[in-house]
C-alpha cells in the first residue's frame, strides 16, 4: 500500500513527560507516536499512519488527503 505524504510534526518531550520525542500527524486525528530519538519517533509515526489508514478502511471511514502545507518543529 502506497502511503500518502502526510506532514509529521516531531517535538521533544520534557523530562517531566518522560523525555524523548513525540510525532503528531495533524491531518489524521489521533495519529501520533513517540520515540527515544527524533528519527525513531518519525519512523514510528510512519507505522502509525499505515495503521490509521488500515483501520479507517476497515471501518469504511473517509481518509483525509494530506495538506500541502509543510511544518517542521
Amino acid at each position: 500500500m502506497k502511503i500518502p505524504d502526510y506532514t509529521v510534526i516531531v517535538e521533544s518531550l520534557s523530562e517531566e513527560d518522560g523525555g524523548g520525542f513525540i510525532a503528531r500527524v495533524p491531518d489524521l486525528p489521533g495519529c501520533m507516536s513517540d520515540g527515544a530519538t527524533d528519527s525513531e519517533a518519525l519512523q514510528n509515526a510512519h507505522d502509525a499512519i499505515r495503521e490509521w489508514i488500515e483501520q479507517a478502511h476497515s471501518m469504511h471511514r473517509p481518509i483525509p488527503r494530506p495538506t500541502r502545507q509543510r511544518q517542521y518543529a
